[in-house]
């Protein structure tokens, strides 16, 4: 009588056993769901302050920094680049182009703030120096709208010029552009639009991503 006894408890506890299995089932699947559901959100908002404060994540949509950059390559700009220091000549950057800055370009840093850019003959020179810029980085010979060029880079501002200048849509054209467009009234107006300023640079080129990692910083 005592085993049958026995023999009944065990049996209700296997019973209720094998009743609370699903749930405790069902009770582990949602833990892990929610815990997924976690890790994304907190993947999503890493990468929302990623983008706003940290990259920028830009696609190049022309030919106008080749070899460097290819159409359709996709990189990442760092915007604390320049937190505590300024530009470089050279240094490959993206910035709101100064005609409408809805647009994001990305150009090679030419002329610093204060400094005579002259171009002649398809070579550069500043304040007057006897030698040219030396730019391995051209992919071929400059031979279009490659002399007559005289600027005079207001404080604050930065000359930016293409690459793949036989094609490039930068500095030497924005003036014009800004007249064609009728963001400015005059010639004199317009000049202001050949330049870039400190606060319309977003940040450095550093990194290729796509169609391969390569990166940017020794070009």
């Amino acid at each position: 009588m005592e085993n049958n006894k026995y023999l009944n408890m065990q049996q209700d506890v296997q019973a209720e056993q094998a009743e609370a299995e699903p749930e405790k089932k069902k009770r582990s699947l949602l833990r892990e769901l929610f815990s997924l559901i976690e890790i994304f959100v907190v993947a999503f908002l890493l990468a929302q302050l990623m983008t706003r404060f940290v990259l920028i994540n830009a696609e190049v949509p022309s030919e106008s920094m080749e070899n460097m950059i290819e159409p359709g390559d996709r990189l990442f700009g760092y915007r604390l680049a320049y937190t505590f220091g300024e530009p470089d000549r050279f240094d490959v950057v993206i910035f709101r182009y100064p005609v409408d800055e809805t647009q994001n370009y990305i150009k090679r840093v030419i002329g610093l703030p204060g400094e005579t850019v002259e171009i002649e003959d398809g070579k550069i020179y500043i304040d007057n120096a006897q030698e040219p810029l030396e730019e391995p980085y051209l992919p071929e010979q400059w031979v279009d709208d490659n002399d007559g060029y005289v600027f005079h880079v207001p404080q604050d501002c930065y000359l930016m010029l293409g690459d793949n200048r036989n094609i490039s849509s930068d500095a030497r054209f924005w003036a014009n552009n800004a007249l064609q467009d009728g963001v400015a009234k005059s010639k004199e107006d317009a000049e202001q639009y050949t330049y870039v300023k400190a606060d319309q640079i977003l940040g450095r080129a550093v990194l290729k991503y796509y169609p391969h990692f390569e990166s940017l910083l020794s070009y």
